[in-house]
């Protein structure tokens, strides 16, 4: 078993073309001695962004603070705080903050090999 505190994990500028204003922070890792999965902390300032984007993995989310727009496919949902987002493998996605406050989520993806 593993324990720590989450500030302990350096917030990293996410730097994908069309990111503004989000850190992320890899909590779980294989380095940590998860192999099937791993979990990350988003953390988007007011308005910011992360890229409009597709890949061949899924992601699991669930959202801790603030709220926001999540696009999927041709899609837009608001979300909140308490919220669980599922978005398939190859489904182009978006996550944007919507408010003056900062949202906070969780994301969950396979590792792929």
């Amino acid at each position: 078993m593993k324990k720590f505190d989450h500030f302990n994990v350096k917030a990293q500028k996410v730097e994908m073309a069309g990111a503004k204003d989000v850190t992320v922070r890899w909590l779980i890792t294989k380095e940590t001695g998860a192999e099937n999965f791993a979990m990350r902390l988003f953390e988007m300032n007011s308005y910011g962004h992360t890229p409009l984007h597709t890949h061949d993995w899924e992601h699991e989310i669930y959202v801790l603070d603030g709220k926001g727009v999540v696009r999927g496919g041709d899609e837009e949902k608001e979300f909140r705080k308490g919220d669980v987002i599922f978005i398939p493998p190859n489904e182009r996605h978006q996550l944007r903050n919507a408010g003056d406050n900062e949202v906070r989520f969780l994301c969950l993806i396979p590792y792929k090999d």
